[in-house]
């Protein structure tokens, strides 16, 4: 499964450098105006973990926030993405999430993974060693597929079971890819999370109405924002040390 990730992903890279920021509504009007609400609005001193950057996204806006970041990604291609947004304006390089990760005990103040832990089958590791890396007090904010949504989705004939699934993305750069990842009951995003850490809030977000007039994404809102206001596609979970 790791190696199907990385290699859809290193794939989807450009895609992600080029396009997603303005053409994926699902990203720009959506899950990021709703993780960006529950960030800190002045991260000066803060040391941020970005887990799972992609192409940088999270990582420059923590950055211009004035938080000290660390950013990676399982895919090599997504790092040199990131590190062409960043430059040298944060450490950034390939780590793997379902390991032990190369930090010192109580590193970081805020860990922050954006739609990267379904790719994950087994989460106690990772949230185990997020809470060891983690500062006390500091907070994880996460976002996922919404269980419901991928259950309606795909039409599957047992909401509670922790399943791989998988379905083709056709990108601009990359053309067809092969995207595989789990969908696991809401109890168990949950129970797995607070085991390690306090729940402070859960977020089923809506859409953003902010850029309702901006004509790249009157098309998204169009086909989305009705459909995303009544129906929940992701899910976002803040967390406390």
């Amino acid at each position: 499964m790791k190696e199907k990730v990385l290699e859809a992903y290193d794939k989807l890279a450009k895609d992600y450098e080029l396009h997603v920021d303005t053409k994926s509504g699902h990203n720009a009007y959506y899950e990021r105006p709703a993780m960006m609400k529950l960030m800190p609005s002045n991260m000066k001193h803060l040391a941020v973990l970005d887990a799972g950057c992609a192409a940088g996204w999270y990582t420059e806006q923590f950055i211009q926030l004035g938080a000290q970041v660390t950013a990676v990604d399982l895919s090599p291609e997504m790092v040199e993405a990131c590190k062409r947004r960043v430059g040298n304006s944060a450490e950034v390089f390939t780590c793997d999430l379902t390991g032990t990760l190369p930090f010192d005990d109580e590193a970081f103040n805020l860990i922050v993974s954006s739609l990267t832990l379904h790719y994950i089958d087994d989460w106690a590791p990772t949230f185990r060693d997020f809470h060891r890396v983690m500062k006390p007090g500091g907070s994880l904010i996460f976002s996922v597929h919404h269980p419901f949504m991928d259950f309606k989705h795909f039409d599957r004939p047992d909401y509670f079971a922790h399943e791989l699934l998988k379905e083709i993305w056709n990108k601009k750069e990359s053309g067809p890819v092969e995207v595989a990842f789990y969908r696991r009951p809401l109890q168990e995003i949950i129970n797995v999370t607070s085991e390690h850490f306090s729940i402070s809030r859960i977020v089923e977000p809506q859409p953003s109405p902010d850029y309702k007039d901006n004509p790249e994404a009157s098309d998204w809102y169009k086909r989305w924002f009705d459909r995303l206001c009544k129906n929940p596609h992701f899910l976002i979970v803040k967390a406390r040390k």
